[in-house]
């Protein structure tokens, strides 16, 4: 049996509520109460420094209250006085409607109900007669108060060029650059080990770039008399991220795109990434996704679902007159008794390399992504309702954690990364569907995590948060409680399941493999069967010689040195994103062609491919 490539996770970046994801630092921050006082202070500093501040010193409940889950800020806007335009119909009543107006600003087509009369001073006067619509620029109060929001004072876009560019991807550049630091190798030497083709790139936003900046610009310019700019339609497309990655980060010329599923669109993208190293198609897969959406239009459409928690709802859960404060901090409530999901922005990115590649190099080995299942949900009443498929892909996430760890390893050092929203109608399907997997299988007290009690629900970067904070649970012996809840709500099912409102320790040593779930709108499900550095090792030692394996320790204490000095750098405020404009771009003369291979700027790409139809040539 010939060996099929093993897809290691090898580096992780990237910026969501509880900071930088890059050597743990978020994932410390969600279980800041259970670590040991010198790893607090270094999340602290790391958080620090994101929220331009000189010194972490004597600034720990500012930089803990103005982290993950909390009430919307200024920023992004204010949610007591939203703008938008009312309808205002005016009837002239026997009396003219009479205004005065620049002439540069009437209408283009003037309505034939207006008499318009020249003045002297560059401006004519306007009445009307009969009836007239305006739109009315006021305010109103939000009904959604809360959002999981990066770091206060962190601005992606003062760290680079950023060019009026959507939020979302100023966030991918971070990500991006994180994870390319996280490796402790250059770029340079990696590329110089593969082929010019053998690097994918898989990234993009479940609902596009729709900030002012992008896509909703677009949309809304015209409507509030403004000019619709050249960079609107093209950075507002969901693959955006994935290009930008490639253009001004990576310079990477290999598979590239962005599968979108809804709230399952990170584990889409890992779908590719896994299977282009499985297949031998690549040898490093950048597997990301960027979304920013607390802006009063995107979540205005989630709240007309009644898919947010809102105030009044909060309110309710816990008793609270109607003129008082709700905790926003514990907005989501995942498995408990609840009224909505939080939204949230975030941007994740990890790198996987075939296990080959790892190994020559000497790269860190966090874990291995080994397979993703993606299944819908067939007939449905409600686009938005969920479905049978997630029991699928559930299923054959675990059936695949088996086939490596085998049945004792399945039941014993296993853990589950819910979906866990934090809407009633999530914690009665979802943990319906881990329990019934769970008997099938036989595990009892499966360990369940839910972290979008903390970080909120970043919609297509969701499952990137998952994945990025089971690398810290396997890395710190902790899985995150889920600690804004005070128990589970009476129709959880959990009689195969362990859920825990606090941090629970683990061995890492004795984990074995994570299920990460995904669940989205239109029916997309998508888990993904996760192996921990303990089992990694375990394989790799089984595939790999003493002196093989003695030759990647070597190697690799020069690579962890690198990663230190990285994190060190990052903290200290030292190192700004990559962002690569306008450098290095190659045209026809950098291409030397002919039938066995291309050669671009010096960096070939085969041509001597083999039939996979050997039983049916026609030659």
């Amino acid at each position: 049996m010939s060996k099929q490539p093993l897809p290691v996770v090898v580096g992780f970046g990237g910026i969501n509520g509880a900071g930088r994801a890059s050597m743990h630092h978020a994932f410390k921050r969600m279980t800041y109460s259970a670590l040991p006082q010198a790893e607090r202070s270094r999340t602290l500093a790391s958080l620090a420094q994101l929220m331009g501040l000189a010194s972490s010193e004597g600034q720990e409940q500012y930089i803990l209250d103005h982290t993950l889950i909390r009430r919307i800020e200024s920023n992004h806007f204010d949610v007591d006085n939203v703008e938008w335009n009312r309808k205002l119909p005016t009837q002239s009543n026997g009396q003219p409607v009479n205004f005065d107006v620049k002439r540069s600003n009437l209408p283009d087509t003037i309505p034939v109900d207006w008499v318009v009369t020249d003045k002297s001073d560059g401006h004519v006067n306007v009445q009307i007669v009969g009836e007239q619509e305006f739109l009315l620029p006021t305010h109103r109060e939000f009904e959604v108060k809360a959002a999981g929001q990066l770091p206060t004072g962190f601005d992606p876009g003062a760290l680079y060029a950023s060019r009026n560019h959507p939020r979302g991807l100023q966030m991918t550049v971070y990500a991006a650059s994180d994870a390319l630091g996280s490796l402790g190798i250059s770029w340079e030497r990696i590329l110089d080990a593969v082929s010019a083709d053998q690097v994918s790139v898989y990234a993009g936003s479940a609902m596009g770039q729709l900030d002012g900046a992008g896509a909703g610009g677009m949309l809304k310019a015209r409507y509030n008399g403004q000019r619709v700019t050249s960079k609107y339609c093209p950075l507002g497309l969901a693959e955006m991220p994935a290009d930008f990655v490639n253009a001004y980060v990576l310079g990477a010329m290999g598979s590239t795109g962005a599968s979108l599923g809804a709230c399952a669109s990170f584990l889409y993208n890992m779908k590719h990434g896994v299977h282009d190293i499985r297949s031998g198609r690549a040898r490093v897969a950048f597997i990301g996704s960027a979304e920013a959406p607390i802006n009063p239009e995107v979540m205005e459409g989630y709240a007309a679902m009644g898919a947010l928690a809102t105030d009044k709802g909060l309110r309710q859960l816990d008793g609270l007159e109607a003129d008082q404060e709700p905790d926003h901090r514990r907005a989501c409530r995942p498995f408990a008794d609840n009224c909505g999901f939080t939204i949230a922005e975030s941007a994740q990115m990890v790198v996987l390399m075939d296990d080959a590649l790892a190994m020559e190099l000497g790269a860190t080995v966090y874990g291995a992504g080994t397979e993703v299942f993606v299944n819908a949900d067939g007939h449905k009443k409600s686009i938005a309702g969920p479905g049978v498929g997630n029991y699928i892909t559930m299923a054959k996430a675990v059936a695949a954690a088996r086939a490596v760890v085998g049945a004792k390893g399945l039941r014993s050092g296993g853990l589950v990364q819910a979906h866990g929203t934090g809407t009633p109608q999530n914690r009665v399907t979802e943990s319906e569907i881990f329990d019934r997997v769970a008997q099938a299988f036989g595990i009892n007290n499966w360990p369940v995590a839910a972290l979008k009690s903390y970080l909120g629900h970043s919609l297509g970067s969701a499952s990137g948060d998952q994945i990025t904070a089971t690398l810290g649970s396997w890395a710190y012996g902790l899985i995150p409680g889920i600690n804004t809840i005070d128990g589970l709500a009476g129709d959880v099912k959990a009689e195969h399941l362990a859920f825990s409102r606090d941090h629970r320790q683990i061995d890492p040593e004795e984990q074995t493999y994570a299920i990460i779930n995904a669940k989205g709108f239109g029916g997309n499900n998508a888990t993904a069967t996760m192996l921990s550095p303990a089992t990694v090792n375990r394989m790799l030692k089984a595939r790999y010689s003493r002196s093989e394996w003695s030759a990647w320790e070597r190697a690799n204490e020069a690579v962890r040195a690198a990663q230190e000095a990285y994190d060190d750098e990052m903290i200290a405020g030292d190192m700004a994103p990559v962002y690569k404009f306008d450098h290095g771009v190659l045209g026809d003369s950098d291409v030397v062609l002919n039938e066995h291979e291309v050669v671009v700027d010096g960096r070939a790409v085969n041509l001597d491919l083999e039939s996979p139809f050997d039983d049916m040539r026609v030659d």
